[in-house]
């Protein structure tokens, strides 16, 4: 029972966090499952990497919903999301197969370098280079990939690296956000099945609840509550000040990477 609370309130935090403050679910749901699995006493070096798969996992429904809500405003670039595609599975399979390969701390270290990144990246403002020639099908290939790999070794849908290389192309901020969570859904999908896929000859980890690397309580138990939350915290960002609430996440952030760094 207590399991099944703890996964409920993850899914409560990140939905949340997704509607009001427009970030993944992964920076939430990564270092919360962490937390949750070392109490429940799975395996130290094994828990980073289900802790990461799962979270792709609940990308893969998460992006489906926003996917909708965003076409319905007409807010996705339907020929960039195609063509970035391809690059974006070759690397989340890629992605996939080196976070299985790596051991628990260097796994742990390339999370909590992502989340220092993040963080910092909250105040200090970037100017992006306006070039349309971005969105030329070879340069997105080789985006694709980058973005897939480190998306699939680090738990995320790709967005907060799918945003701004779309800003950089041009694109209005609206744009940016609804192509960057279409993109999430090939994105977790391929980095799904490959820590599924690979996650089978290296998981020793004996749960009825665990298919190669994913954790599946984990996935219904924050699954069965972000849907309910993300909207709710949409609604929220017209009467609370958004720009200070991410601040003041930013610098949760930067405690949630100290500690990760502290630990590992």
């Amino acid at each position: 029972m207590w399991e099944w609370i703890s996964f409920a309130l993850i899914g409560c935090l990140a939905g949340m966090s997704a509607g009001l403050l427009g970030l993944g679910g992964g920076l939430i749901i990564v270092p919360s499952l962490l937390l949750v699995f070392h109490w429940q006493g799975l395996p130290g070096q094994q828990v980073v990497h289900v802790a990461v798969a799962t979270s792709l996992m609940t990308i893969t429904i998460t992006s489906l919903s926003a996917m909708v809500a965003h076409q319905q405003h007409k807010n996705i670039n339907w020929p960039v999301v195609r063509d970035l595609s391809p690059g974006l599975v070759i690397g989340g399979i890629i992605g996939a197969y080196f976070a299985t390969s790596l051991d628990a701390i260097l796994l742990q270290t390339c999370f909590a370098i992502y989340v220092l990144v993040v963080a910092l990246r909250m105040w200090v403002p970037v100017t992006p280079l306006l070039n349309e020639s971005l969105l030329k099908m070879p340069i997105l290939l080789g985006v694709g990939n980058i973005i897939g790999m480190i998306s699939a070794i680090v738990g995320i849908g790709g967005g907060s690296l799918t945003v701004p290389f779309m800003l950089m192309a041009k694109q209005s901020i609206k744009v940016a956000v609804g192509t960057a969570a279409a993109c999430g859904f090939p994105i977790s999908v391929a980095a799904v099945t490959g820590f599924v896929i690979f996650g089978q000859n290296n998981v020793t980890t004996s749960t009825d609840w665990l298919t190669g690397f994913v954790h599946w309580q984990a996935f219904l138990g924050i699954i069965g509550t972000s849907i309910i939350f993300a909207p709710l915290g949409a609604k929220l960002t017209k009467s609370l000040p958004v720009s200070t609430l991410r601040r003041i996440f930013s610098m949760a952030l930067l405690v949630v990477a100290v500690s990760l760094f502290v630990t590992t």
